[in-house]
């Protein structure tokens, strides 16, 4: 056997033997709660430190001030980093997840923040996005670190030697846009790899993603007497003409494609919508939250510029209507850098190897804290534990789940990649 091989075959068995342990870790890091909103994510950032503790690894701790946690709509974040050097001489990888997620809303039949493991699956919320891959990435550098102690020990020349270092980086603000993850951290000088890996799913290489912008439209009107309604300015009525002005908007975005596969087309949705005081009053305040993904073709821009046109117009229709519109959150699209090849070469190799079928390069609809690295010129793919789609996994939805074979094979593929990386 090829001493490569060999290796690779090494890194494959050490995982297989640390499954158990793997999927424990997994479990803990689920069974601490990290909903987002409120967003109290330190004390799962305490957590992760002492169980990587307990396999060697000092995890800095880098706590954002709480002026610019409140100022995000969140009670407190610490962001963590296990830096791991091999020899001199190689590149510095990264690997990103993010451990906050939206709180677990209903309809589960399990546990949500329980980490069971039935029929092959372990369910909970953040089990598949991304607490999964604080376990893929924490493992596959534990086997590496294992094959790295056995090679210490083989005869002079009987081994290639590992060169540059491998980073952990845990963060805690992605469903708020990464900029108190990544973006503090990158922003602060705390980091600046050559390459990243970020977590994503087992059965293909992410390299591009949509762009996401969200607003918060407020309709003013005015409130009275459910009896005398004409001496009040109905905001209901006028954010229904905001509405329907927006799902038309929605309708011709169909139109519009994407380049990129995996990417379709953009969309717009009202997530949220609050109002009214009684059902015996005119409403006189409503809020509309709404999130328009982007395409990479598209220019953020131009697309915001667009919607408050088409919301201004439509309340324009409705005398005494009054709107104000806020932006809570812009997110770039993604568009791969030239130096992600090598990155997008091993994954796919190995990913091969391991799951017996080739793994396509493609786009993702979501938008990711990926977005943030490239932006500092770290060439980025999305790669980690995962299903085929995101509607598999129950991601955002009841029974959020991991199937622990693709837990098993990303975290072989990951290994096997740095070995061929930092070789």
């Amino acid at each position: 056997m090829p001493a490569t091989a060999a290796n690779h075959a090494t890194l494959d068995a050490w995982i297989d033997a640390h499954f158990v342990e793997e999927v424990r870790f997994l479990q803990a890091l689920v069974q601490v709660p990290t909903d987002t909103p409120p967003g109290n994510n330190a004390p799962h950032a305490e957590r992760t430190a002492e169980l990587l503790a307990a396999f060697g690894y000092h995890a800095e701790a880098h706590a954002v001030p709480a002026t610019e946690v409140h100022a995000g709509g969140l009670q407190s974040l610490t962001n963590l980093i296990v830096r791991r050097p091999f020899a001199n001489g190689g590149p510095t990888i990264a690997l990103n997840a993010h451990g906050d997620v939206v709180p677990p809303g209903e309809g589960w039949t399990h546990d949500p923040y329980g980490g069971e493991v039935i029929d092959g699956k372990l369910y909970g919320r953040a089990a598949a996005v991304s607490k999964s891959d604080f376990a893929t990435y924490t493992f596959a550098l534990r086997a590496l670190d294992a094959l790295d102690a056995l090679n210490a020990q083989a005869p002079a020349g009987a081994c290639v030697p590992l060169k540059g270092s491998v980073e952990l980086h845990f963060t805690y603000d992605e469903e708020f846009g990464g900029e108190l993850g990544p973006g503090w951290l990158l922003r602060h000088g705390l980091t600046q790899p050559d390459l990243l890996i970020a977590a994503g799913f087992s059965h293909e290489v992410v390299t591009a993603h949509n762009g996401c912008l969200q607003m918060e439209v407020t309709v003013h009107g005015q409130m009275a007497h459910a009896a005398i309604p004409h001496t009040g300015v109905d905001a209901l009525q006028g954010a229904v003409g905001i509405l329907n002005a927006l799902y038309a908007q929605n309708t011709a975005y169909q139109q519009v494609c994407s380049q990129v596969p995996g990417i379709t087309h953009p969309y717009l949705n009202v997530g949220r919508i609050e109002g009214g005081t009684n059902t015996n009053v005119v409403p006189g305040k409503v809020v509309l939250k709404l999130d328009r993904r982007m395409i990479p073709e598209e220019d953020p821009v131009i697309v915001e510029a667009e919607l408050r046109r088409v919301i201004d117009e439509a309340a324009g229709h409705f005398p005494g209507i009054r709107v104000e519109i806020k932006r809570l959150l812009l997110a770039h699209a993604l568009k791969p850098l030239p130096g992600n090849a090598p990155l997008v070469a091993a994954l796919q190799r190995h990913g091969q190897a391991v799951f017996g079928e080739p793994l396509p390069v493609s786009g993702t609809p979501l938008y990711t804290d990926v977005r943030l690295y490239c932006a500092h010129g770290i060439p980025a793919v999305i790669y980690g534990a995962g299903p085929r789609t995101v509607f598999e996994s129950n991601a955002k939805r009841a029974d959020e789940h991991l199937v622990l074979d693709d837990l098993r094979g990303a975290t072989k593929v990951v290994a096997r990649a740095l070995l061929d990386l930092l070789t």
